[in-house]
């Protein structure tokens, strides 16, 4: 990631320092305050920094295709974090924000960002070993 704006590293920080703590009730006000600050683009952020962990650094630029076993049968916040983390995989900022949208439209977007959130801590736990 390039560019990014160090208040909203700061607040990606505050979300996994708060997952690793297993404290989704911090997780969910670091977003809310992210929102009240800077509005859903800045969760929106957040979010995609949250990607960026997950998918991790060095990895090439192209056309992706990552495998989620059973994620048809996977809850909609999973199915949306698959696909959220493949956009940002892809460098697809467009399809990021237009799963963003539809989950703020399917009132699904607190689910979806908990459920990244501890995908990402997972992710993070994984590499430590």
């Amino acid at each position: 990631m390039t560019d990014v704006p160090q208040e909203t590293l700061d607040d990606a920080t505050a979300v996994l320092t708060s997952a690793l703590a297993g404290d989704s009730d911090a997780v969910v006000g670091t977003f809310d305050a992210v929102v009240d600050r800077s509005g859903v683009a800045g969760a929106y952020e957040v979010a995609w920094c949250l990607a960026a962990t997950m998918v991790g650094d060095g990895v090439p630029r192209g056309a992706w295709t990552l495998d989620f076993p059973g994620i048809d049968e996977a809850g909609y916040d999973a199915r949306w974090v698959a696909r959220f983390v493949s956009a940002y995989a892809n460098s697809d900022g467009d399809t990021g924000a237009a799963l963003f949208g539809a989950a703020i439209a399917d009132g699904q977007l607190p689910d979806c960002l908990l459920t990244l959130a501890g995908s990402a801590v997972a992710t993070l736990r994984h590499r430590a070993g």
